[in-house]
């Protein structure tokens, strides 16, 4: 038998198997997965788990059951090439024939001092069960603070502002305004509706270094209770030890169909591979669709012929009533994108369940 090894169960490695499951697996190939967690937790939506207006129960996929696929669920502490071996935290070790990568991504604290150690975070499924906590645990009339004003730390914002309506919420961002990236359009919408509901967003703060209860622009201290960052990712600390050639961010720079251009058997798929679009769940899900049409078309001795990933655009909610989105060049907001979000959380579950 010849093994297809999977690291990460997420939006890339899910999408990957799926591919392979509905489609002609050969006979003599096994899939094993390898991932921290017994389900894929919808990342997309962790921002509301964390203001806690959703429950952990409600952001579980299930993995799916075939005779030839097997899911061990342990963290991945290695990565050997040469070898073709991962080794588990355990110490034990699965050597592999092919190899896809789709291990995710972690905050990027950007050497920020006390940033890791200070605030909370929204990138794994622990990691925000215990920033609902802490959010959960700020008493009346409290203070947080968002550290980034993205997408995520805007879906979070408006959120926690539905769940807790007694805090102060501000956002803080290094830009001149929040979704810097997004039309200026829309990004004005997203500040109207802050300013309605009461959530201050503060542009031009560069943090300096962060403590307990303070944040530092430069040398000016802003007061907090809670910290959430919400200020970049970049590849999770395994991919990182890599030493393969990689982009700005961090990135393992592959080859025309997603491999490692000195090891043609290992595929890189999602946060952890330099794409020409910036990560998303929607980018790693084609990517990992894409990869299982490679590994067809090379089982049945053809050369892959592959389609440009077109990204539908992005979704973005405020609160359960309104939301905002870009698709193609043009702005959406209202209640209408923010239903659209929720179709699309719909399908999501459905296809995967």
């Amino acid at each position: 038998m010849r093994t297809l090894l999977v690291l990460g169960g997420g939006y890339g490695g899910l999408a990957l198997i799926q591919e392979l499951l509905d489609n002609h697996l050969p006979a003599d190939v096994e899939i094993i997965l390898i991932d921290r967690m017994p389900y894929q937790g919808i990342k997309t939506e962790y921002y509301a788990l964390a203001a806690g207006t959703v429950a952990d129960y409600h952001l579980r996929i299930q993995f799916p059951v075939h005779p030839r696929l097997s899911v061990r669920y342990r963290e991945v502490s290695s990565i050997e090439l040469d070898s073709r071996v991962v080794f588990l935290e355990s110490g034990e070790p699965i050597s592999y024939d092919i190899l896809a990568i789709a291990l995710g991504c972690t905050d990027n604290y950007h050497h920020i001092p006390g940033a890791d150690q200070y605030t909370c975070s929204i990138q794994s499924l622990a990691g925000t069960r215990e920033t609902y906590r802490n959010l959960n645990n700020v008493k009346p009339y409290g203070t947080v603070n968002i550290v980034g004003g993205g997408l995520s730390g805007v879906e979070l914002a408006a959120e926690l502002r539905e769940s807790r309506p007694d805090l102060n919420i501000a956002i803080l961002d290094r830009g001149e305004r929040v979704l810097s990236s997004f039309p200026a359009r829309l990004s004005k919408y997203v500040e109207e509706w802050f300013n309605e509901h009461h959530v201050e967003t503060r542009g031009n703060i560069s943090v300096s270094h962060v403590e307990k209860d303070a944040i530092y622009n430069g040398t000016q201290a802003i007061a907090t209770d809670v910290t959430v960052w919400t200020a970049g990712i970049q590849p999770v600390q395994v991919v990182q030890k890599l030493e393969l050639p990689k982009d700005r961010g961090g990135r393992i720079l592959l080859g025309e169909h997603y491999q490692v251009p000195d090891y043609p058997e290992v595929y890189v798929i999602g946060d952890c591979a330099s794409l020409p679009f910036a990560p998303s769940a929607q980018a790693a899900g084609a990517q990992g669709e894409q990869v299982g049409q490679i590994l067809q078309a090379l089982w049945r001795g053809d050369t892959p012929k592959l389609h440009k990933i077109r990204l539908k655009g992005t979704l973005g909610s405020l609160g359960k009533n309104a939301g905002f989105g870009l698709m193609g060049r043009r702005s959406v907001m209202g209640r209408v994108p923010r239903l659209l979000k929720s179709g699309v959380l719909w399908m999501s579950k459905r296809h995967f369940g």
